[in-house]
């Protein structure tokens, strides 16, 4: 049920329900849970993984999701277009057109196609998509993250309201500055921390420099990843609390990153 559906009839139902009664109150629900980084796939010929990428050897499908979320009270969950299909979309714009209700998608296009605007409001406006994702790396392959190609990008996010998500690492972090300052309404999302490891305060302070731009979000995932101990990852514990204290709640987000959380 939708979350003001269940209002409603609880609503009703305390109405309906004899004096002395105790009612759960609107404030003693429990919190809506959304994962915001999961990824799926499926070996189908109907969607097949780009020529380039080593193909996954099982499945991660949505019906899979859709079994964790109920076993483990998800209401909602963001799917983050899978690298293994590189910039064919087509496996989540069929998801979200069958279960639109669980489900929001984040695509993925060619950084280094001229076309990559339009691309992104072909998925948004007639596949559904939320939100898209680019991923400048190190090397000097990437650097289109610097070139004449990215302001139309941004701004063409910025005029369908669509959030960016950029999955990278911390030497890129002060490259994103000039497109988030041109770009002050648009959702800006760093993945994963941007992977800085627990003992660098170096690059956690590249981080800490994006806390100054309100449109800026974070997710606090890959602690397996940025930890150099067994879980429960105790040393990166004081990076997620000063994250926390500059970034403040409200800009911080969950998510599980399955299954490519699974093997750590």
């Amino acid at each position: 049920m939708q979350r003001r559906s269940f209002l409603k009839a609880a609503a009703a139902s305390a109405m309906a329900m004899p004096l002395g009664v105790p009612v759960l109150a609107a404030t003693e629900l429990p919190p809506l849970l959304i994962d915001s980084h999961v990824h799926v796939w499926k070996r189908d010929p109907a969607f097949p993984f780009s020529p380039d990428r080593k193909p996954p050897e099982t499945d991660a499908s949505a019906e899979m999701v859709l079994d964790l979320m109920r076993a483990n009270g998800v209401a909602r969950t963001v799917l983050i277009q899978m690298i293994t299909y590189k910039w064919d979309n087509s496996y989540i714009a069929d998801v979200l057109k069958r279960y639109p209700q669980q489900f929001q998608g984040v695509c993925r296009v060619n950084p280094e196609d001229p076309a990559a605007p339009d691309s992104l409001s072909r998925l948004v406006e007639e596949q559904g998509f939320r939100g898209v994702r680019i991923s400048p790396y190190e090397s000097a392959a990437d650097d289109w993250i610097k070139g004449p190609l990215m302001p139309p990008l941004w701004r063409r996010c910025n005029a369908l309201k669509v959030p960016m998500t950029v999955l990278t690492v911390p030497s890129r972090l002060p490259e994103l500055i000039p497109l988030i300052e041109r770009n002050r309404e648009l959702t800006v999302v760093i993945d994963h921390m941007a992977d800085i490891p627990a003992n660098r305060p170096d690059q956690l302070a590249l981080l800490l420099a994006l806390a100054r731009y309100p449109n800026v979000f974070l997710k606090i995932l890959h602690m397996w990843k940025v930890s150099a101990q067994p879980y429960p990852y105790a040393d990166a514990k004081d990076q997620v609390k000063r994250l926390y204290d500059a970034f403040g709640a409200k800009r911080l987000m969950w998510g599980t990153d399955w299954p490519v959380s699974l093997p750590p």
